[in-house]
């Protein structure tokens, strides 16, 4: 046998050479698959992300490379699939009418469609990467707040494209016709999701009544910490301590909201006890040079107080209050630390102690056993 008679040798009605072909096509596309998507990929950066260069092409390649490899192994199989036909004596059922090909023809169909969509979210997230590059170079920080929820706004927008596509174009379903059966179910199902839409409608009160910002210091609740993300349910507060705080935003309006970032200064109030054999010379002239420090420290205004209070049961207490001329978290405990050295060196010029609590016993002498 030779081997154009082998090549046209016929097996369940397709030749060698369709076989070959087929199997060559996958093994042509499964080989060249990353090289193929790799430049698709380049050409698309040329055309939309070249002029951004915060965001390189590393980047653009690794969010389109798995979507693109997808979408050509589809394309693959499509065409491989194109040099084989399927026996009659399988009797299958044609493609418009339910079985094995339809099912097959649909889920291929749906394939083909998540993997176009698949791209454009990329690309969505990719835009998204840019604006928010370019939202860090200004001091605006709505922008930071707002490119987040729009990005994730579009997603879910595409996503509700993705689902009505599938409906309409794979399951011949009327779109129309089935939003208007569902105008009664759709109430239903609102009552049902309450607190999501509740979430939903805090995310959108948070953006146009703006009472914090993303980088704004806040305490909701018995929450404090600095805003990373609002989101359509729930915004991520990121405390001190650095654990991550998701807040639904229902919560986050109806909650006694403190923005700690929008302060223009930061108080701290405190009081220091000196020991009782403190003389009132001493207690004046420290009370007299915390004051002058607080005064003409560069990091607090001129509001500070310093005032000798109170006869505590074990000490004097003078009271320090001062307002740090910064909102930032840093600089205000970087301020502290800094009059508190100084306050230090302050009580031991005038040789002074501080005060710890102590009890004091006084032991009576019995007068009439010491003269017997």
């Amino acid at each position: 046998m030779n081997l154009q008679a082998f090549l046209d040798g016929i097996y369940f009605e397709n030749t060698a050479k369709s076989y070959l072909l087929f199997l060559g096509t996958l093994l042509l596309g499964f080989l060249f698959k990353r090289i193929i998507s790799k430049y698709l990929s380049h050409l698309l950066y040329r055309l939309f992300g070249k002029k951004e260069q915060a965001v390189g092409v590393e980047k653009f390649d690794s969010l389109m490379m798995k979507p693109l490899g997808l979408f050509i192994m589809l394309g693959i199989l499509y065409l491989a699939t194109t040099y084989l036909q399927i026996p009659s004596a399988w009797n299958l059922a044609p493609a418009d009418e339910f079985g094995i090909l339809m099912l097959v023809s649909r889920v291929f169909s749906v394939c083909w469609i998540f993997s176009i969509f698949w791209i454009v979210l990329r690309f969505i997230d990719f835009v998204g990467l840019i604006l928010k590059h370019r939202a860090l170079q200004t001091d605006n920080k709505m922008d930071d707040q707002l490119i987040p929820f729009a990005i994730d706004l579009l997603k879910v927008i595409l996503i509700v494209l993705i689902v009505l596509t599938v409906l309409s174009s794979v399951f011949e379903v009327n779109v129309t016709a089935m939003a208007a059966g569902l105008g009664i179910g759709g109430i239903a199902i609102a009552m049902a999701s309450k607190e999501s839409l509740e979430n939903l409608l805090g995310s959108f009160t948070i953006f146009f009544d703006r009472p914090f910002t993303v980088g704004d210091a806040i305490t909701a609740g018995s929450v404090t910490g600095v805003v990373e993300k609002v989101g359509f349910r729930s915004t991520r507060v990121r405390t001190f301590d650095k654990s991550i705080v998701t807040v639904p935003n229902k919560n986050m309006v109806n909650a006694e909201l403190d923005n700690l970032g929008a302060r223009p200064v930061r108080r701290v109030r405190f009081f220091i006890g000196l020991t009782y054999d403190s003389s009132i010379d001493q207690i004046k002239n420290i009370v007299s040079d915390i004051q002058i420090m607080i005064d003409e420290h560069p990091d607090t205004n001129q509001d500070g107080r310093v005032r000798f209070q109170e006869f505590a049961s074990s000490s004097l207490d003078i009271l320090v209050m001062y307002f740090v001329a910064s909102p930032s978290w840093d600089d205000l405990i970087n301020v502290r630390q800094d009059v508190n050295y100084k306050i230090m060196e302050i009580v031991s010029k005038h040789k002074a102690s501080f005060a710890f609590p102590s009890t004091s016993i006084y032991v009576e002498k019995d007068a009439s056993k010491s003269t017997s």
